[in-house]
């Protein structure tokens, strides 16, 4: 029993790079804005208002530097030689590879790892993960600079266990946080896990057709085993495969979970009873389902409004609130569920918050954030500088604008001065943050 265990949001920042490339298979937000200007000081200024936002709600929140990009050390493994300007200017002759390797997708830190706290583990540890995103090329380069990210921000080996990422193969996908779900009757209690997978790696399985399932059982399961997690209170269940068709690409745009609640829609998962009975068995408290028909709110409005990519959180008088992207007030069917649910039920009240850029790239406000919760002493041994104030957003607001551009296109990613600018403006973030030397550039 942990009741002082608090859940702390680390929100991923945008960087100098945002742009909109359009790599994420599947992704259908993604695929929509592929080639547009873009916006990297937008991008993290909105960012930053959300992460404000919480804590004026009263949670601790976190952040998470972006990652470099373009990715010269990959650049460089890839045979592209010289100075690092000329591997840039070489790599960008090569539009695609180019491309990949300057993502924005790292600002999803809910794909960053998954999280297991103290209270479910045999070893009293808070379990990190870091996820192998073996789908897609783009996102596979993440794993080296996560694991030195996640190591700086949860220093202290006494309190926090780091895992290695799984082997990078295609049956071993695994894509964090974004398909695990705790359930507890609070945060400080043991927890129940929902692994949601995509298609099974190893052995024929009902899997998607038009789009991958990127999270594979084996992968959900292996990291179970490294956590220590208790099989009994781990359920794997699989998404529908028509879901990811229609473009839930993770299970996080889909369900999600807070305590004792699972808000989900009626067509997350391939076999909705068995979940419902396999989670009521599991929980040793009483768990609430929340499920959303598609009467209500279709596949596709829960799609294109990220309903379900919204944050569920505890606040401290012992509501909840749903943190969710403008967008859903734009989808008529969404607004009208929210307005006849949200303080009706066990979800009291909705926030709203404008992350255009994120989520024209394909990630709402859960896919910015990863979560993890931590006892007293385990807030304590976490990096200071990696906890905000509203006093440090407004340094890092002030920093965005030191070296954010307003626009960005695809073409200006071979300009040797953003390679400068984006380094430039890294090493004092990580400065500020009390990081140290995170960064390849920096070693």
């Amino acid at each position: 029993m942990n009741e002082a265990a608090r859940e702390v949001n680390f929100d991923g920042l945008a960087g100098p790079t945002h742009l909109f490339a359009g790599l994420a298979y599947g992704n259908k937000a993604s695929l929509a804005s592929r080639g547009e200007i873009s916006n990297p000081r937008a991008a993290a200024r909105q960012g930053l208002a959300k992460m404000a936002g919480l804590i004026e709600l009263g949670l601790v929140q976190g952040v998470f530097p972006p990652q470099e990009r373009p990715d010269v050390m990959t650049l460089r493994r890839l045979g592209f030689g010289g100075t690092d300007e000329q591997v840039v200017a070489a790599a960008s002759r090569h539009r695609d590879l180019f491309v990949a390797m300057s993502s924005a997708a790292g600002m999803w830190v809910a794909n960053a790892a998954t999280v297991s706290p103290s209270t479910d583990t045999p070893d009293g540890r808070v379990h990190l993960t870091v996820a192998n995103l073996a789908t897609h090329l783009h996102r596979s380069i993440e794993a080296p600079h996560t694991a030195r990210m996640l190591s700086a921000t949860f220093p202290d080996e006494s309190h926090f266990a780091h895992h290695p990422p799984l082997p990078a193969h295609a049956d071993l996908g695994d894509e964090g946080a974004a398909n695990h779900t705790r359930l507890a009757s609070s945060h400080g209690e043991p927890g129940t896990s929902l692994f949601v997978y995509g298609r099974r790696g190893l052995e024929p399985s009902r899997s998607p057709g038009a789009f991958p399932g990127r999270q594979t059982r084996e992968a959900s399961e292996a990291v179970a085993r490294l956590h220590g997690l208790d099989p009994q209170r781990a359920v794997f269940a699989q998404q529908a495969p028509e879901a990811i068709d229609a473009g839930v690409f993770h299970n996080d745009v889909i369900a999600v979970g807070n305590e004792r609640l699972l808000f989900y829609h009626q067509a997350a998962f391939a076999d909705p009873a068995w979940v419902c009975r396999a989670l009521t068995e599991a929980c040793p408290f009483d768990l609430e389902l929340m499920e959303v028909e598609a009467t209500e709110v279709s596949l596709a409005e829960a799609v294109d409004s990220y309903l379900f990519n919204s944050q569920l959180v505890s606040l401290p008088d012992g509501s909840s609130a749903l943190i969710c992207p403008e967008r859903c007030r734009r989808v008529p069917s969404v607004a009208r569920y929210l307005d006849a649910h949200v303080g009706q039920g066990p979800i009291s009240q909705a926030r709203f918050f404008d992350l255009d850029q994120s989520m024209r790239n394909g990630g709402g406000p859960a896919c910015l954030r990863l979560r993890v919760v931590l006892n007293p002493d385990q807030l304590a041994a976490v990096n200071p500088g990696s906890l905000l104030t509203p006093g440090s957003i407004t340094a890092l607001e002030e920093w965005v604008d030191r070296h954010y551009r307003d626009e960005l296109s695809l073409d200006d990613l071979a300009d040797p001065q953003l390679l400068v600018e984006g380094r430039t403006a890294l090493d004092e973030l990580s400065g500020l943050l009390g990081l140290g030397s995170i960064y390849s550039f920096q070693q």
